[in-house]
């Protein structure tokens, strides 16, 4: 039976706590970052100056060049914590195996990819707000509904495959791919096949999903959970991801995630109304306006950030039921989570207001417990 390690444990809260500590550090300097554009008036200068001196008119050119600078600044100033966040943090723990080039490139890959995708968002949002009037934060809503559908379908065939190596599991892991697809056909769901990927070129972390919707559903397994996991270990862990098709999952937290957009954008249109009449903007739909409308859609993610991890938990809760009940291997359930505890550093017992704030998964002890009753 597969028990927790005490110094890992030590480890991983101490890991946990730096990580939130720099989560709100993050938080903050975007906020400052935000309100100085704002109450400096830089916005409308940066504005002016690409009207009137580059002689910047159309709407689409004139809000891709103000978001290449604004966010250009941004994320100059922000690299030093990405940094350290991502690359430093996870090798003082010993977690991350990855070298400084393949951080490098990563960052580039993720650039390259957000950059024009975030901007294309953007560009339909600014239209909807010079197009359709107050009504403008539905049309968003509905567009971005859309695209998260789209992307839904389309990330793992087109961007994963940018990031991880991908193949089929060859001859030495037939049995478990066999094992996995009998189970996925008893959950009455179609996928391509059982791929892995190698995630050990990142991180010593282990991890599986089911990803994609409708054609390009497959199943993935991360390498380093293939060389460290049983298959009984392997087979639970793959049963609470179908127990999330099972239950219909995606479509709920799509819809769910819809309903909190569409009141950020709300809320959104009410800031930029009051922005634009406090900070002398030609109307909501000025892109200089920006900055107020990260402040807005920002602080109501934060608000209602426990929200959403409390329906996201309940939902996992559900399919860690699955998982137990199409299996009935609740001990190589518990030994899956406890090792992954161990290989994670991941906190098994984070206090009542840490999993409000930030857990979108329950805890591993309630998870451990459960499965081990």
């Amino acid at each position: 039976m597969t028990t927790l390690d005490p110094e890992r444990q030590k480890q991983a809260k101490a890991y946990a706590r730096i990580k939130r500590q720099l989560w709100l550090v993050a938080l903050a300097f975007s906020a400052i970052y935000m309100l100085a554009w704002l109450f400096f008036g830089w916005a409308v200068s940066l504005r002016n100056w690409l009207t009137h001196w580059l002689l910047i008119t159309g709407h689409w050119l004139l809000i891709a060049e103000f978001v290449a600078v604004f966010g250009g600044i941004y994320f100059l100033l922000d690299l030093p914590l990405a940094f350290y966040i991502g690359f430093t943090l996870p090798h003082h723990f010993d977690q991350s195996t990855q070298t400084l080039k393949d951080w490098v490139t990563d960052q580039l890959k993720s650039l390259l990819i957000g950059a024009p995708l975030g901007l294309l968002v953007l560009e339909l949002v600014y239209l909807a707000l010079r197009e359709t009037g107050a009504w403008w934060w539905l049309w968003a809503g509905a567009g971005m509904l859309f695209f998260t559908v789209l992307m839904a379908n389309l990330a793992p065939v087109l961007i994963m495959p940018l990031f991880n190596k991908f193949v089929p599991l060859g001859e030495e892991h037939a049995d478990l791919a066999e094992r996995l697809m009998n189970l996925a056909g008893r959950a009455h769901t179609k996928v391509r096949g059982v791929f892995k990927f190698d995630m050990s070129k990142r991180t010593k972390a282990a991890n599986a999903a089911l990803t994609g919707i409708g054609n390009t559903r497959r199943i993935v397994l991360g390498d380093t959970l293939i060389n460290e996991f049983t298959p009984d270990e392997i087979e639970t862990v793959l049963a609470h991801e179908l127990g999330h098709h099972v239950h219909k999952d995606i479509p709920a937290l799509i819809a769910f995630s819809t309903l909190l957009t569409l009141g950020g954008l709300y809320l959104a249109s009410l800031g930029l109304n009051w922005a634009a009449a406090y900070f002398g903007f030609f109307s909501p739909a000025d892109i200089a306006g920006l900055p107020a409308f990260g402040l807005v859609v920002g602080a109501f993610g934060l608000v209602t950030q426990p929200l959403g991890n409390a329906f996201s938990r309940w939902r996992e809760r559900m399919a860690d039921d699955y998982a137990l009940q199409t299996t009935g291997k609740g001990e190589a359930f518990a030994s899956a989570f406890t090792r992954l505890a161990n290989q994670n550093l991941s906190e098994v017992d984070p206090k009542a207001w840490v999993v409000f704030m930030f857990y979108d998964h329950p805890p591993l002890s309630e998870r451990i417990k459960m499965a081990r009753e």
